[in-house]
Parts: C-alpha cells; structure tokens; sequence
C-alpha cells in the first residue's frame, strides 16, 4: 500500500492556517461582554462562550463580566445569560458545567457615554486580575451593541479599561454604517483608538461549516478547481430564505432593509470567498488580500439588474405593512435580487445572483453553480451540471450530474453525487459560528473577520443602490408583491432566467426517483 512518506496525522493538515502560538490567550483572560442584557448576548454570545467552556477552549481560569445599563442582580444576570442555553434533562454533566459557568460570570452596570462608568467597570476588572499570579493581563471586548453606541464605547473602554499589561482586542458586530460614508466615519473613529490587529470585525457567515470549507473544496481539489471560471460556469446563484416576516421588529428592520441585513455583508461575504484568486498561504492577511482584490473587480449595481419585493398577507400571515411597528407607506423591500459581475479574466461575463428574502416557503441558506450546457449534437434536453453547496440547514455539498437510466433504455437522466454530513460524519458536532468565531479571537486568528479595506470596497458595490431604493436619486421604486409564504415576487424566474439560469428538467425528483415513470 503506497504510503505520504509523513505520519498519517500530519495528512490534510495546513500549517499556514495554524495561527501563532504566541497570539493565543491562553491564561489571565477577561471576556467583557458589553450589551449583556440585549437579545444578541442572550441568544447568540452567551451560548456560544458556554459552548466553548464545555468543549475546553476557553483560557484557563477565565472570567467573564457582563456590562449594560440595566440594573440587576447576579440572579437575574444568570437567568437570563443562560435562558437561552440548550442542555439536555437527563445530561447531568451539562448542567453541572452551566453551574460551573455562572460561577466565573458576574455583573456590572453602568452608562456607555460616560467615562466614570467604564472607570468602575474596570475597578472590577482589576479586582479579578489582583488575583492573578503572574504580570499578564489580557481582555476580550465583545461589544454586542447597537452601532449608535459603537464610537463611545470604543474611546472609554481604550481610555480607561486598556490593559497595559497584555493583549487587548475587541470584537464588534455589524452593521458596520449604513452606506459608504457613514462606514468611513465609523472606521476612522474606531481606528482613533484600537488598531487594526486589535479589532475584530464580527461577520458570522465566516464562522459557518461550509463557508469556512468553501476554500478547502476550491483549492484541495483538481476536479472542482479546473472548471472553476467563466469557461465552464453559466451563472452563480447565493441565496437566503427565511420562513417568517418581521414579526413586530419592523421598525429597527425598515431602518436597514433587507440588502443591508443580508446581501451586503454576509452573501457578499460568501462571493468573495467563491471568486478569490488561491492565495499564497490560508494566513489571514493573504486571504482577505485576495478577498479585497476580487471585490475591487466588481462595479456598483445597476438599477436594471436588481429585482424588489415586498411580502402581503396571504395564508393567515400579516403583511409587512400590517406590522404596527412599520411606517404605513413604507417601500422598504423584504426581498432583494441582485446581480453582481465581476471583471476579471477569471469571471468575466458570468451573472453572480444574490437573493435574500423574509416571510419565504423555507429556512435556507445555499450557493448554486451552474455550469454551462454540454456541446449540442448527441443530446437532446439534456439538464445542466450543478454544484450546490447548502450553508444551512443540514448543511451538504451534492453536484447535480446527469447518468445513463438503469436498465435496457439508453437515455440520460440527472441525479447527484451527495455528501450530506449528517449522513457521513458521525460522532461530530458541527460549532455554531459565534464559537468559531470567538475563538478565532481568542487565538488572534482574523482570517474569518472583515477587514477595513474590504468593507469600504463592499460599501461602494452597494451604495448607489441603496440611495435609489430610499429616494436619494429621484423617485423611490416601489417593490413588487409577493405573498407571505411564497417562493418570493412572481417576477423572479423571468428575472433569473435573462441572466442564463436554466431549471432542471421535470421529471427529476429527489431524493428518490421513480425510473417507471420516466
């Protein structure tokens, strides 16, 4: 049996993604946690620092202080940091660690616009680390905050809770501005005070499963990397489906829209990573080097390639205008189409289509590739080639391809090529993105983070669009209606279609396929 000539455990292995040992928190840690009361911390942070202090990957000995303006006490503080965290009844080791969990989480109150307040916060801080037994001091800010409070928090927590003694990095959530100059206004003022190895900019596609494989399928394989450009590819479809509407939360969605929410940041997140060039090493700078460059290729938005939609009632479900949190004449879109084109040797030609809508049929998250038709002349109808790539849920990779009909008959037909991993991988848990996400930052790994240069050139694909959809530039278009439940606007096919996206033929059917009925 032919052998790598290295020990099987070293087989797979990237050293260059295998951040620096040094940059690693390891001891001596607090994870200040600011905006501890809020619906983020509760749902999202929280359960994701729990999950990793199950798995053993937070520093040892680490504490962990949660910081708002509301009052209470270390009762209510621990209901409700961990209401939200999912523990079996009958797992008795996970609920003596949520015990464990609470006791190494305490409390502050105070304002986040005044310099005394963050004082206090960090007489707490200093009267953990009193405890410590060496010089080291290092603090993790997680602001899960709104962006109003972003700049404040940032000054007073360099101003008066920066350990000189230690690392410090703070983690910030998006959005991350509204259009390209208010991002700018918020870089720069954050730059003031954390530098940018300091700084963590929170995207948490980039912590998920299959995001994160994206550049392992691209650049590990020959099969898929050798058809992987404007050669063999028709079009590209990301997309993003959620099952409910608004659901009273209206007014902070109507302020944002859905191309802020979602296609700006996360399924722009998700192109950049389909379209870089290979990168000289998977370090964090070469990747969001090649990330920066590729999104640099990529021209504002045209008006003619975007589609708009707005969900109404339909099948006992309220409208978004029904909603008493949203403004009665709002034309504030809850679907979006649009199609991106790249100008490089690579991409050029190619429609990149990036969908994303609220009050849909189904929770999905998926990337599809379709490539182009076989050469005429043998085959009739024949369906094309797909590689889909599904982020959520149940998380897969299957390629459509076409095969001959089992039996006597000599006629081609699609199936696929599935690797779904629930199915093939037992005995794992795949992480939720917040714990990969926090623990890149505990090891001072920011490949998986935004960084400034590239959400200034994101801002400029998307501003002059968001301008028009809120009447900057004339007239506000008005989006089409779609009903809540629905697959989205009834326009959609005739607009996916003029970009060269072909539907599979009829009579495949999945997972199973009756071959008597063909």
């Amino acid at each position: 049996m032919a052998t790598t000539g290295r020990p099987r455990a070293m087989s797979g292995t990237i050293p260059s993604m295998e951040s620096s040992a040094h940059e690693a928190l390891k001891d001596n840690t607090i994870i200040v946690v600011l905006g501890a009361s809020g619906d983020l911390a509760k749902k999202k942070t929280y359960p994701a620092l729990f999950g990793l202090y199950r798995m053993g990957f937070l520093p040892r000995d680490v504490k962990i202080v949660g910081y708002a303006r509301t009052k209470m006490d270390d009762a209510e503080y621990h209901k409700r940091i961990t209401s939200y965290i999912k523990v079996a009844d009958d797992d008795q080791e996970g609920k003596d660690k949520v015990e464990e969990f609470k006791r190494f989480s305490s409390y502050v109150s105070g304002g986040y616009e005044d310099a005394p307040s963050f004082a206090n916060l960090n007489r707490t801080l200093e009267e953990i680390e009193s405890k410590y037994q060496s010089k080291e001091r290092n603090r993790l800010f997680y602001l899960a905050l709104p962006p109003s409070v972003f700049i404040p928090v940032a000054q007073h927590l360099k101003e008066q809770c920066y350990s000189n003694d230690g690392k410090n990095r703070i983690i910030v959530e998006k959005p991350f501005g509204k259009d390209l100059d208010s991002c700018r206004v918020l870089l720069s003022s954050l730059k003031q005070h954390w530098t940018e190895d300091e700084t963590f900019r929170i995207d948490h596609y980039l912590g998920k499963e299959m995001v994160k494989n994206i550049l392992v399928l691209r650049f590990a394989n020959t099969a898929i990397n050798a058809t992987w450009d404007k050669n063999s590819i028709s079009n590209v479809q990301i997309t993003f489906k959620e099952p409910f509407g608004t659901e009273g939360r209206g007014g902070y969605f109507d302020e944002f829209g859905i191309i802020r929410d979602i296609l700006q940041n996360h399924l722009l997140q998700v192109l950049s990573i389909l379209t870089m060039e290979r990168p000289v090493s998977f370090s964090a700078e070469d990747i969001r080097d090649e990330k920066v460059k590729v999104l640099r290729a990529i021209p504002p938005i045209e008006r003619n390639d975007t589609l708009l939609g707005q969900y109404v009632a339909a099948n006992g479900k309220p409208g978004y205008l029904d909603d008493d949190t949203v403004p009665h004449n709002s034309v504030c879109p809850t679907y979006a189409a649009t199609t991106l084109w790249i100008h490089n040797p690579r991409w050029e030609g190619v429609p990149f289509i990036l969908k994303a809508g609220k009050a849909l049929n189904e929770a999905k998250v998926e990337v599809r590739i379709q490539f182009k038709d076989v050469t005429q002349g043998i085959f009739k109808d024949i369906s094309r080639n797909e590689l889909v790539i599904r982020i959520q849920p149940s998380e897969a990779v299957y390629l459509k391809l076409n095969t001959k009909t089992p039996g006597l008959n000599t006629r081609a037909i699609p199936t696929e090529m599935d690797l779904t991993y629930k199915r093939r991988f037992t005995e794992i848990k795949i992480p939720e993105a917040y714990e990969a996400l926090i623990l890149d930052a505990l090891r001072g790994d920011h490949s998986n983070f935004v960084r400034d240069d590239e959400l200034d050139v994101a801002w400029k694909i998307f501003t002059p669009i968001l301008h028009w959809i809120e009447g900057k530039n004339g007239p506000a278009p008005k989006p089409v209606p779609y009903p809540y439940g629905s697959r989205g606007p009834k326009e959609l096919e005739s607009f996916i279609s003029k970009y060269g996206f072909k539907r599979t033929v009829p009579e495949y059917t999945w997972p199973i396929m009756n071959v008597s009925a063909l």
